[in-house]
């Protein structure tokens, strides 16, 4: 059976934390393990991709395997030459004035940038739904603070031992070549620890898009895995 998390800030978790970094998302994976019972397969989306990853490498006996999924695990660098792309280009400009306004009408429309068709059944309600929970608050100030937190998962990437999968959408805005990006997340990874999927046309949000497709792919990794 299946466990599911709220990073810090996020969801149904509260809104105010000291800090919102990956390692501090790791220490609360790593505590609901050790709570829950381990080993554990993480699955982790975008910065709780990274927490993911440092939660491996800082307790190995507890984390069978990892997925992450368009995973903010490395550090972000801006591409000049990606701004003739359109998504990235509109992504950036969308997710930058979240992150120096806390603008609500900035971030509904990164999500739209960021989640291209084909999207699920309820995706206006869903909209209303993040709409509402960021006038709660706190929330904006939350999510603004874990979008600035220091991307400290990267480092790590080198001590993680359990195989890990990485989920990438070709449509992703948050880089100007996505397959690049986790081509690199493997590199940094031990030989033979990691591999990546592309899945064509999802964007920053995989599991939304093509849910079947994603499970279809964590269940042949863990498969292949073992976990």
């Amino acid at each position: 059976m299946g466990n599911q998390a709220d990073g810090e800030g996020s969801g149904e978790s509260t809104a105010t934390w000291p800090s919102y970094t990956r390692t501090d998302i790791a220490g609360d994976l790593v505590a609901l393990i050790e709570h829950l019972g381990g080993p554990a397969v993480l699955v982790g989306h975008s910065i709780s991709g990274g927490a993911a990853t440092i939660a491996a490498a800082k307790a190995p006996t507890l984390v069978s395997a990892v997925v992450e999924l368009a995973p903010f695990t490395r550090k972000v660098e801006f591409s000049l030459s990606a701004l003739g792309l359109s998504r990235y280009r509109r992504g950036a400009s969308a997710i930058s004035a979240v992150a120096v306004l806390g603008s609500r009408r900035q971030w509904r429309k990164y999500l739209e940038i960021a989640t291209p068709e084909p999207r699920p059944a309820d995706w206006a309600a869903s909209l209303e739904r993040t709409d509402a929970m960021l006038r709660e608050p706190g929330r904006m100030k939350a999510l603004r603070k874990q979008m600035n937190s220091a991307a400290d998962a990267g480092a790590q990437l080198g001590h993680v031992r359990c195989p890990v999968l990485v989920v990438m959408g070709t449509l992703d805005p948050d880089w100007g070549d996505p397959k690049a990006e986790g081509e690199a997340i493997v590199a940094a990874l031990p030989e033979g620890v990691g591999r990546l999927e592309m899945l064509p046309g999802a964007g920053h949000y995989p599991h939304v898009q093509f849910p079947s497709d994603v499970v279809g792919l964590v269940r042949s990794f863990l498969g292949r895995a073992g976990a």
